[in-house]
């Protein structure tokens, strides 16, 4: 009789589509740029500080969110988060100015995506799994990187032949067709299905309920984290990271190739091959975290995104050079391959608290990502290009390689699973 499938695979899967469906956004600045400031004739720098005011709550949602989910369960904070999403999207139809624009891309839609974060992916792994903890985590670190891949060209095509209410109302329809299917087969804890974790020889001891709210719970995390050392090597890095992906590439390569010559639908092309290579990257990284020192890897991570983000200003032209190609190839493989080493450091460094950490070290990474978003507009609007965002990127990029290498070996502390709290 064949043996079945352990739930934690079917916990993943769904984790891994409800990832996909949130993503739909992450795609969208880079080819409503263009479109809204054609439109309405917002500045550049004032429509990317709708994308940082996502970005911050993006990230600082996370370990809140984190802590929501320990108090009420992940499928429903997960469900609750696809709503905002596809209400942050749909409403920008009917938008005129650009306050609105930051109130629903960046108040409703960075609350929605922030609550479906990498610490969803980092309490989904720290639930459900002991063994393969790496190797799962590229791959639902992948899923945003899926998602970039599935609605990027599509996005750009439908801008370009319908307009971008289009695009917005498609992010909506994906965003909403997940929810019934996080409500149906997301589950909380092993326990909920009479199992165990992945690769756990016992059931995990619960920690005693202390009643604590969630901002409570995350704040408390963040104060402990804190008077640490490895914590600020931690965020600061990833701070960088996020600078040099979702902040300066995900937010500026389109309107970048675009001033060069490229029509946007080809530039849209080649940011969704980053996505290809990103989910390649990503799961083997996943693969090295299980057998590699994580700090290394940061390491070596980090310098290459420098080098690659120096040369890239030379690389620019009307269409897709080899050597424009190579960098895609390059780039995709480092796009988010530092989340696996990133989460196990967290675990390893804090323990049970560890998936809220990482929430407040994603944190930083967004909020890096949307200080490089709103400083490469406004270099945009006043040197004409980006050049010298390219260059800053790059040099910050190498420092970061620099923190990582900093920290100090830990090995793993033992992980505690929540007490389910009961709703009185």
């Amino acid at each position: 009789m064949a043996r079945r499938p352990h739930p934690a695979w079917a916990v993943a899967a769904v984790a891994f589509v409800a990832l996909v469906g949130a993503a739909g956004f992450r795609a969208t600045p880079g080819v409503m740029l263009h479109p809204l400031h054609d439109e309405f004739g917002w500045p550049l720098g004032v429509i990317s500080a709708a994308v940082s005011v996502n970005l911050i709550l993006y990230g600082l949602t996370a370990p809140f969110a984190a802590a929501l989910m320990e108090r009420f369960g992940i499928r429903y904070v997960v469900a609750s988060a696809l709503v905002l999403v596809a209400a942050g999207s749909g409403l920008t139809v009917f938008m005129k100015s650009s306050v609105e624009l930051i109130l629903l891309w960046g108040v409703l839609v960075g609350l929605g995506t922030g609550s479906m974060a990498l610490a969803f992916v980092a309490t989904v792994i720290g639930r459900w799994f002991v063994h393969r903890r790496g190797l799962v985590t590229g791959v639902l670190t992948a899923g945003g990187a899926a998602g970039q891949l599935v609605f990027l060209p599509l996005l750009a095509y439908l801008v370009q032949l319908h307009g971008w209410r289009a695009a917005a109302l498609v992010v909506a329809a994906a965003a909403l067709s997940v929810v019934p299917l996080v409500l149906w087969r997301l589950r909380d804890h092993p326990s909920d299905l009479g199992v165990t974790a992945y690769g756990a020889t016992a059931a995990p001891v619960p920690a005693v309920a202390g009643g604590q709210g969630a901002a409570r719970r995350a704040l408390g995390a963040l104060s402990s984290a804190a008077r640490t050392r490895s914590f600020w090597l931690l965020a600061g890095g990833f701070a960088i990271c996020g600078a040099s992906t979702n902040g300066l590439v995900g937010t500026h390569f389109i309107p970048a190739a675009h001033d060069h010559g490229m029509p946007e639908t080809a530039a849209a092309g080649l940011l969704a091959l980053i996505g290809v290579f990103d989910i390649a990257g990503t799961i083997a990284s996943g693969w090295l975290t299980d057998r590699v020192d994580s700090r290394l890897l940061l390491g070596v991570y980090y310098a290459l995104r420098g080098a690659s983000l120096l040369v890239l200003p030379s690389l620019f032209g009307a269409s897709a050079h080899p050597s424009m190609l190579v960098f895609i190839l390059f780039y995709g493989l480092d796009w988010v391959a530092t989340v696996p080493p990133t989460v196990t450091l967290c675990r390893q460094y804090f323990g049970a608290s560890g998936p809220i950490v990482f929430g407040w070290v994603f944190a930083s990474h967004q909020i890096g990502a949307a200080f490089a978003a709103t400083a490469a507009g406004v270099v945009r609007d006043r040197l004409g290009n980006y050049t010298l965002a390219w260059y800053v990127a790059g040099a910050l990029a190498l420092a970061a390689a620099g923190l990582s290498l900093l920290m100090r070996r830990r090995t793993v502390l033992p992980v505690v699973e929540p007490a389910v709290a009961v709703a009185g």
